[in-house]
């Protein structure tokens, strides 16, 4: 993992817990090229990769500041490094219900960018919170890209095995959000009623060369589940 997304974690970790409030001054650019003893450059990838995930906001002239403004048990749809990362606090399960190699249909190699041929690894978990239903989960992984995964890693986290293990390098997301109903079997499994109301969440994860590797497409429990979305400082004036 590049050495400024260790460093962005760590300076995550330390905004998420409750030594830093909202409008906290960060350390200056020169103050933490000491700390961490990283040069310039990183540390403004760095401060980049915080604010374009809604860590920080920059003052011209002023600084950097901890932005905090995220409410208790709210999901960021815009943050691509799982559950973990805006749920945290939380009592997170994820049980696998199926795991298999299968070739891709025309709704998966569109997405995918694949063709017939090529394998994909099938992922159907149901996530939980508190011990509570929350989504059910189905993604697919281009096996050429992602060679291997087990029950072992569906079941904790398959995000930091992919970045961590497989040392793969993300680049952008896609995200497509709507309102529809769940069918028996996705109600069953989130203890609801067939027809009631549900958030379908559809994401397609690229790597820094612009190559899909994951669609994933989640059904979200109306009940147990809400969402925030941070916007930047890009609006144009």
């Amino acid at each position: 993992m590049p050495k400024y997304k260790i460093i962005a974690r760590q300076m995550m970790r330390k905004i998420n817990s409750d030594d830093m409030k909202q409008g906290d001054k960060l350390a200056s650019i020169e103050e933490l090229m000491k700390y961490f003893d990283v040069g310039k450059n990183t540390i403004i990838q760095v401060l980049t990769l915080l604010e374009r995930q809604g860590y920080i906001y920059q003052v011209r002239g002023s600084g950097n500041f901890v932005r905090k403004h995220r409410r208790h048990g709210y999901i960021n749809i815009l943050e691509a490094n799982g559950f973990q990362s805006t749920l945290q606090g939380f009592r997170l399960g994820s049980e696998m219900l199926d795991l298999k190699i299968i070739k891709p249909n025309t709704e998966v190699m569109a997405n995918l960018d694949i063709t017939a041929e090529e394998d994909v690894y099938y992922v159907k978990r149901l996530r939980s919170i508190e011990g509570r239903k929350f989504a059910v989960e189905r993604s697919y992984y281009v096996k050429d890209i992602v060679p291997y995964l087990n029950q072992e890693i569906v079941e904790e986290s398959i995000f930091r095995y992919l970045m961590e293990d497989l040392k793969l390098k993300p680049g952008f997301t896609d995200h497509f959000l709507r309102v529809g109903k769940l069918n028996q079997e996705n109600a069953e499994l989130l203890n609801l009623n067939t027809g009631d109301p549900t958030a379908f969440l559809e994401s397609i994860y690229y790597l820094e060369n612009g190559q899909p590797f994951d669609y994933s497409k989640v059904l979200y429990h109306y009940e147990e589940t809400q969402f925030f979305i941070q916007g930047t400082n890009n609006m144009e004036l």
